[in-house]
């Protein structure tokens, strides 16, 4: 029999400290088995859930703890998403329409408890497709065909403002929404086509009567100005000015002769008229 105090203290130091070791490997397993922490990401919020009822706390982005078995952490993303949809529906003149449109929105953080627990987590298969649909439908129904493609920002921004509303009622926000496209039936758009070639042909034509018009006033006017010219001459001529033209016309005559007389056969008269007269009067 070992009656050595000191080894059996030893002993008792071990198998205490391989019990310590066990129990803390225990809880250390049980610690990652149940996790009683959270790991919120950028963009997102959690849902806190006690045995699936819904808590009114929503968790911001960093480490949260929690209490394992009783409570549970739905992961939200608030991050702006984007919508595409297509929607056939008519114009107020009756004319088929399809639309392309695209939406940007989010779910409003602080709200996310709520839209997990009125919606879930597909919000976009059950309220954002409807509502863009619904919308798209009852607005493009108030316009023309044509003032759909000549009103097109007034349509976007009807559009945006009927959607922003509805889905702020389900704690969804709007961020942009814009018209990817407008298509019509064949006929209709070689309808467009044609009117706005006779537009543009009935512009032309315009434009060239305005043209010749102006034309037309700048040569009456002209000819305006020459005839009164005329007339304002014909006022000032006198006799002392035509007799003045004639000794004009007879001096640069006599500068161009050269002192010899034409011959001629016969009697006749001098082929210059006042000639003498001038000659003399030098």
């Amino acid at each position: 029999m070992d009656n050595n105090p000191m080894g059996e203290l030893k002993n008792i130091l071990k198998k205490g400290q391989k019990r310590n070791l066990i129990i803390i490997a225990a809880l250390v397993v049980l610690l990652f088995a149940f996790r009683p922490w959270v790991q919120i990401g950028a963009g997102e919020r959690g849902v806190v859930q006690n045995f699936g009822a819904v808590q009114d706390k929503v968790l911001n982005e960093g480490i949260h703890f929690k209490i394992p078995i009783v409570q549970t952490v739905i992961l939200m993303d608030v991050k702006i998403q984007k919508a595409m949809t297509d929607a056939a529906s008519s114009s107020s003149d009756l004319q088929d329409v399809d639309l392309s449109v695209a939406l940007n929105y989010h779910i409003i953080p602080d709200k996310a408890n709520l839209v997990y627990q009125t919606i879930g987590v597909e919000f976009k298969e059950r309220i954002i497709d409807p509502a863009i649909q619904e919308v798209m439908k009852a607005v493009s129904a108030r316009y023309t065909a044509e003032e759909l493609i000549t009103k097109r920002p007034a349509v976007s921004t009807e559009m945006q403002q009927a959607l922003t509303s509805r889905l702020l009622a389900s704690n969804i926000s709007v961020d942009a929404f814009s018209i990817i496209s407008f298509s019509f039936s064949q006929t209709f758009t070689d309808a467009i086509e044609a009117k706005q070639t006779a537009e543009q042909n009935a512009l032309k034509a315009k434009r060239d009567l305005d043209r010749i018009k102006v034309e037309a006033e700048q040569t009456i006017a002209a000819a305006t100005a020459e005839a009164e010219a005329l007339r304002l001459q014909k006022m000032n001529i006198s006799p002392d000015l035509i007799e003045l033209r004639k000794i004009e016309a007879n001096l640069k005559a006599i500068e161009k002769w050269n002192g010899i007389l034409p011959e001629v056969t016969g009697a006749g008269a001098i082929p210059f008229i006042g000639v003498g007269d001038a000659i003399k009067n030098k």
